[in-house]
């Protein structure tokens, strides 16, 4: 089977858990402080367990090597994405939405929506190298993300940003990688058994996200289809085209990209509270780049097989 073809079907599946939670949301089954809830524990509990788990394999220098490439790549597409924010994405007369658009171009869904896609075409090697993006994440979304929120800088945040549940489970997870540590097949199980709860919890958050939203409203804003573009296919093909220059290992890159064309990531709607910005505007984001990817995926997925 193509990329392509098994990216759809990874994608279709996490669709339908997707109106699983868009379905409970309507039911009154699940409410917003529920689902806030659930947010918590993927971020803080289930995300920093499937990375942690990913490290407990063999050492094996090139994986190590494609660890540290992974990191490069993760900087590069962030500092792109950061600097296509203020060049490109310009004519909002609110400036607090331009902030929150500059926000959703640079930052993924890396975890909610990278981590199971990763584990879906690559297996664990592919969470392996998704970590690596997933760090230089949460390194630049406590620091510049909140720059660009508050227009000012906040030195707190990066030590923040340092102990991150999924920042000190990467930290964790290589130190016992590269010390040739394998935690008891009793452990490993049952940290297994919880991060296999990351994909089916992640995808019902993201519906009862969207669940939120006007749907018919919003999917008539043509700005938001603009930002979706340059997040969804601009930013992940452009990579895909400057990565495929060099003598990269194939899965390195597949995930370098797979992330960057991740859709906007939950993150927008939780910083556009905190620091009182226009929290539907971001939601909407959020809401259409996830409908979104589930056909640019595929998309960038296929054109990255013609271009490899």
């Amino acid at each position: 089977m193509s990329l392509a073809a098994t990216a759809f079907n990874q994608i279709m599946i996490m669709f339908l858990i997707i109106l699983v939670g868009i379905f409970c949301y309507r039911i009154h089954l699940i409410d917003k402080i529920t689902n806030k809830k659930l947010s918590d524990m993927v971020l803080m509990l289930v995300n920093p367990i499937v990375i942690l788990v990913s490290y407990q394999r063999e050492f094996e220098a090139t994986l190590l090597k494609g660890l540290l490439i992974s990191l490069l790549l993760a900087v590069i597409t962030h500092i792109f994405g950061i600097v296509i924010g203020y060049v490109i994405i310009r004519g909002n007369k609110h400036k607090s939405d331009l902030a929150i658009e500059r926000f959703a171009v640079v930052y993924s869904n890396c975890g909610f929506i990278g981590i199971p896609m990763a584990g879906g075409l690559f297996g664990s090697e592919g969470v392996f190298y998704i970590t690596a993006y997933m760090t230089i994440f949460n390194l630049l979304v406590w620091t510049h993300g909140i720059i660009i929120m508050t227009d000012k800088a906040d030195l707190k945040s990066i030590g923040k940003a340092l102990l991150s549940p999924s920042v000190i489970a990467t930290v964790v997870g290589f130190l016992l990688f590269v010390t040739r540590i394998m935690l008891p097949d009793i452990l490993t199980n049952a940290l297994t058994y919880i991060g296999n709860m990351n994909t089916p919890l992640a995808m019902l958050v993201a519906g009862i996200t969207i669940a939120q939203t006007d749907l018919k409203k919003l999917l008539g804003k043509l700005r938001i289809y603009y930002i979706s573009f340059l997040k969804l296919l601009f930013v992940p093909i452009v990579m895909l085209i400057l990565f495929r220059i060099f003598d990269l290992p194939e899965v390195v890159l597949l995930t370098s990209v797979l992330a960057a064309a991740c859709p906007t990531a939950a993150t927008v709607n939780l910083f556009s509270l905190r620091y009182e910005k226009n929290y539907l505007y971001a939601s909407e984001i959020f809401a259409v780049s996830t409908i979104l990817s589930l056909i640019t995926i595929p998309l960038v997925m296929y054109v990255a097989n013609l271009v490899l």
